[in-house]
Parts: structure tokens; C-alpha cells; sequence
């Protein structure tokens, strides 16, 4: 049986001061390396061993990787980053105090921006001082690929690829996977495994730094999920 552990980052600098983050490269929070390293030895204590393990280009969900393949004795486990796991892109909101925004735009607009799958944010140009354009990380992509700006639905369309092309044919040959990834990253890649909803999504909330484990059928349909 197929088994796939996702793990939210843990709290971000921009998370203990209630930002969008997005895109931006933000590090970890003293208590997200704490929470990292209580996920990791978790996993340990369940007796969890991984194949392989994929993370973002985003620091906060690669050291959030690291932590947990160090914390339970895994550290020499391949390491795969890709862009395509990166948390959503919260366009012209990166930066903002989600407070702050609430009040001058009002909470439903808000929460919309938040939660909505298919509700774009206010955009940046790629002329911005902010774009990803000109972070050389992504410099090999097609500008077409650097986001503006997300929602949840353009979010699982750039990660299903990445999906489809490395962690499902892992899955597939019975290797056992960790994604350490971001609050939207991996809600979108549960909405396509649990199958949830577009209305239903809303509501999912992953916490920082705990593991998720999916047990998963043969054709990667879900058996059991649980928290560690």
C-alpha cells in the first residue's frame, strides 16, 4: 500500500506577523523549526521510512524538509525541488498585513481573496519590483509560467503536472513519499486525491508542521488519512 506524508512548512516569519506571504522567500520562525523537528521525530516514532522527498524552491518548505529527514534518520533520502509545489502566488497582496487588509477592503473581500478556488487577487506586473520575473531561480521558465498572482484553482493547475510526472509515478512503484510544501500547495493537491469539492475546499485548513499521512489504494485512490 502506497504512502504519502505531506507536511505543511512550519511558521513562517510572515505567519507570526499575519502577512501574505506567497512567493516571497520568507525563512522559518523559531517555532516553525521547532514544529519541523517535532514532525520529523514523529515520523520516526511511527516508523515511517521515506524513498523520496519533494519540496518547493522556497526556503521556509525546504529547511522544513530538512529538519524532518534529519529528525527522524533520513537525511540521505533524494530530494527533489520544484517551482510547481511553491505556496500559492498572492499577487499584489504579498507583503500585506492580512489585518490590515481586512480592514480596508472588508473581511468578505478578504476572505475571499483568501479562500475562494477560483478568485483571482489584484495582480503584479512583471515589471513589478516584487515579480518573480526577476528572481533568477526562475529565470529557465517560460514567462508565461511566472504568476501575476494566483487562486486555488491556477495553484493545482501548475502543481498537477508535477504530480502527474514524479510523485504519482513514485507512489505508483509502492515508494513511500514525503511533500513538504506550503498551505496551498498541498490543499490543492488534496482537493484532486480526496476528490473535494470546489466548494468544499474552502474549508480545508492544513496545519504548520504537522505530518498528514495518506495510506493509498493501488490506482492512489485514498484508504486512510490521519495526522500524526
Amino acid at each position: 500500500m502506497p504512502k504519502l506524508v505531506f507536511s505543511r512548512h512550519g511558521l513562517s516569519e510572515w505567519n507570526a506577523l499575519n502577512q501574505f506571504t506567497g512567493w516571497v522567500d520568507v525563512d522559518l520562525a523559531p517555532e516553525g523549526v521547532e514544529e519541523a523537528k517535532v514532525g520529523g521525530r514523529k515520523i520516526k516514532e511511527a516508523g515511517i521510512e521515506f524513498d523520496v522527498a519533494f519540496t518547493s524552491v522556497l526556503k521556509r518548505a525546504i529547511k522544513t524538509c530538512n529538519y524532518i529527514l534529519e529528525e527522524s534518520d533520513q537525511l540521505w533520502v533524494p530530494t527533489v525541488k520544484s517551482w510547481r509545489l511553491n505556496e500559492r502566488h498572492y499577487g499584489a497582496l504579498q507583503g500585506l498585513n492580512k489585518k490590515e487588509t481586512a480592514e480596508k477592503y472588508g473581511d468578505e473581500q478578504v476572505h475571499i481573496w483568501r479562500r475562494s478556488y477560483d478568485t483571482l487577487p489584484p495582480l503584479l506586473s512583471a515589471d513589478d519590483e516584487g515579480s518573480a520575473a526577476k528572481d533568477r531561480r526562475y529565470a529557465d521558465l517560460d514567462p508565461r509560467d511566472v504568476p501575476g498572482g494566483e487562486n486555488l484553482k491556477v495553484t493545482l493547475e501548475r502543481a498537477l503536472p508535477f504530480w502527474q510526472d514524479q510523485i504519482a509515478p513514485a507512489l505508483l512503484d509502492n515508494k513511500t513519499v514525503l511533500v513538504a510544501a506550503h498551505g496551498n500547495s498541498l490543499r490543492a493537491l488534496a482537493k484532486h486525491i480526496e476528490g473535494i469539492s470546489d466548494d468544499d475546499i474552502m474549508d480545508l485548513e492544513i496545519p504548520t508542521g504537522q505530518p498528514l499521512v495518506y495510506e493509498l489504494n493501488d490506482d492512489l485512490t485514498v484508504a486512510k488519512k490521519y495526522y500524526l
